[in-house]
């Protein structure tokens, strides 16, 4: 009876760990095929070293972190080092202390009030800047040593560049002075450094320690004194040399600080303070974050052709923050690449092995890339038969373009720059004060004219003429391709296959070029005419493998809060393969029949009369921008019509348009 009992549950459940393995086998056949982008099949043919990345995103973090600069810098520069400072430390035990790093050191360290007053206060207020400071100068100090050393001066000059730029390669002053060292541009220039639009080497820690170590060098060879050193790299060896002779004559920093300037009256006291710091640390209770890194293995490689660091964080799969770290000189996060010059990019061994043994491959991508890019004055030149070009050989679409704001920028220099409205600009970027806010991207629409132009086809009759019933002729509509095209959408875009295309372009197979333009509607062979119009409608992007909704945003030029309102999102979050809407009432080009119905008689091409009009001037108008929205008008008509003599317009201004 036991056996029988057993039996039933027993087949009962082996039948359904087998319904269940068939259930996991037919969900895994339908599991949708991911298609790779050029990117992903490119990448999956490198040859892959196993080394794991030498950074952590936490530690490029405060490797770039700008704030204690801005504290440190503003503490030396406001700072009393004649106030007292309330801070638990005998003056005798400093005295001592100090006495001691004089011994081991070039510089002349002795007790004054000042010095005291300094070092408390640095105690007091920022002890957590500094155990964060000492993290990222154990990356840094090495390579200071080894500059100062070719150049036989002090090392310990090395704790200048906390007190220059707080360790921050990045670092800008009010005045301008850049990097860790903190040159002005016509100093840096003088000391070899290279600045340009691309490269500005006083933020590269190598070539710029070595400049550094070279002004300090030609300074002691002036002064004979390392502290007067410091005071001149601060103000200039010419107010040094002002303070000694204001001073009668005397050479010691303590004795002349009162005619230095003000900076610089803290300067040499911050120096002093900042070695007494690092060197009792662990008596005031400092504990160093330790970096995971201190001076790991890099190599550098000559890039031949420009590259942004987005192209080679994607290729080699290094994040961007690492990039900027390494290679802090390129100002606009590209390696340019010029005829006479070479230029380096510092990567981690283990990504030097990556990009050296598949440099054809990137550069092939690059290339690409490169030839996606939309080019200037560039003339689309069609792939469909000579004779039937003229129908309509170029549409002119009305473009939009994208300008990404500046530093100084508003809303009237941007609508004045594009010869747009103030209001359109609003109602194009969903803007509803008068603030722009910096680095965003807005969009420009085409003018006004310029949309009017794509509104209706051109029609081209035969050579026979205009017949008195009916139009003569043959007409063809032309599609210029857009990035992410490809034959399948346009065809379905257009109603028709892509057997028609193929056959219509002469094409031998289903690959497409980025700004050709495709014929997408057949010859009329029965006198039925065919326009193609624009219509506007919203843009859609299908999510691939890598995309998240930042870059999403970025590729199209529009916002996230854009993306979440058009999307109904309510996080950042977006699956693979999901379609988002990424432009909103964006003009495409359709085929619309009905549009040329009315040209049946040869009384529809006659030129219609002309009418007059009226135009209220709106904020940021100017009678150039004005002109170009009525084709055929001209400043010298705006100006005739409306009895103006110079050029200037108030908004709520009635122009007359008699044309």
């Amino acid at each position: 009876m036991n056996i029988k009992h057993l039996i039933l549950p027993f087949f009962l459940l082996l039948s359904l760990s087998i319904f269940s393995q068939e259930i996991t086998e037919k969900n895994a056949s339908l599991k949708p095929e991911i298609k790779l982008t050029y990117l992903d099949s490119i990448k999956k043919t490198f040859v892959k070293d196993d080394l794991a990345s030498c950074v952590d995103s936490l530690w490029l973090k405060e490797l770039t972190n700008l704030d204690i600069y801005n504290n440190l810098t503003e503490d030396i520069q406001t700072i009393n080092i004649d106030e007292k400072v309330d801070y638990e430390l005998p003056t005798e035990l400093l005295k001592t202390r100090l006495q001691e790093m004089d011994e081991k050191s070039p510089f002349h360290i002795e007790y004054n009030q000042g010095l005291e007053n300094i070092i408390k206060s640095f105690l007091k207020n920022r002890k957590r800047s500094f155990e964060r400071l000492m993290a990222v100068s154990e990356y840094y100090f090495p390579l200071f040593e080894e500059a100062f050393d070719k150049q036989n001066v002090p090392l310990e000059i090395k704790y200048l560049a906390v007190v220059e730029s707080a360790l921050n390669p990045k670092a800008v002053s009010r005045v301008g002075a850049t990097g860790l060292w903190q040159f002005m541009y016509q100093t840096g220039k003088q000391y070899g450094l290279k600045i340009d639009s691309y490269v500005d080497e006083r933020s590269d820690p190598l070539k710029a320690s070595e400049a550094a170590a070279q002004y300090m060098k030609n300074m002691y060879a002036i002064f004979g004194d390392w502290d007067l050193v410091l005071a001149s790299y601060n103000s200039g060896p010419g107010n040094v040399a002002k303070a000694i002779r204001r001073s009668g004559g005397q050479q010691n920093y303590w004795n002349i600080r009162k005619n230095l300037p003000q900076e610089t009256q803290g300067y040499v006291p911050a120096f002093l303070a900042t070695m007494y710091i690092y060197e009792y640390h662990k008596e005031h209770g400092i504990k160093p974050e330790r970096a995971p890194i201190k001076h790991f293995a890099t190599d550098t490689v000559m890039i031949k052709r420009q590259m942004s660091f987005k192209q080679i964080s994607d290729l080699i799969d290094i994040p961007v923050a690492q990039l900027q770290i390494l290679n802090p000189s390129y100002k606009l996060n590209v390696v340019p690449s010029y005829r006479d010059q070479s230029h380096y990019l510092r990567l981690p061994q283990d990504k030097m092995a990556v990009f050296t043994s598949n440099e054809s491959k990137i550069y092939a991508y690059v290339d690409r890339e490169a030839n996606l890019r939309e080019k200037p004055f560039q003339i689309v030149r069609p792939i469909v038969p000579q004779d039937s070009v003229n129908t309509f050989q170029r549409l002119a679409q009305a473009k939009v373009r994208y300008y990404r704001v500046k530093r100084g920028d508003n809303l009237s220099t941007i609508a004045k720059k594009y010869d747009v409205a103030v209001e359109d600009l609003k109602k194009w970027n969903n803007i509803r004060g008068n603030e722009v806010v910096y680095g965003k991207n807005l969009k420009i629409n085409g003018t006004e004219a310029e949309q009017k132009s794509t509104a209706v086809a051109k029609v081209e009759v035969d050579k026979k003429g205009i017949q008195k019933d009916s139009v003569a002729a043959t007409t063809a509509s032309f599609y210029v391709v857009q990035k992410g095209d490809n034959l399948s959408n346009i065809a379905k875009k257009f109603n028709i296959t892509v057997a028609d295309i193929q056959e219509w372009n002469k094409l031998a197979n289903n690959n497409v070029q980025l700004g050709a333009s495709l014929q997408v509607v057949k010859n009329a062979t029965n006198k039925e005419e065919v326009a193609v119009v624009p219509e506007r409608k919203d843009i859609q992007y299908v999510v691939q493998k890598g995309d998240n909704l930042g870059n999403i945003a970025k590729k199209f030029g529009a916002s996230l809060d854009d993306l979440k309102q058009w999307n109904n999102l309510v996080s950042n979050s977006i699956a693979l393969g999901s379609t988002l809407i990424v432009a909103k009432n964006e003009i495409a080009i359709v085929t619309n029949k009905a549009t040329v119905a009315s040209f049946k008689k040869k009384d529809d091409f006659t030129t219609p009369a002309k009418k007059e009009a009226e135009y209220y001037v709106k904020k940021g108008d100017s009678l150039y921008s004005i002109s170009k929205k009525y084709p055929g008008v001209t400043i010298s008509d705006l100006k005739k019509w409306n009895n103006i003599k110079d050029e200037e317009l108030k908004p709520g201004m009635k122009l007359k348009i008699n044309g």
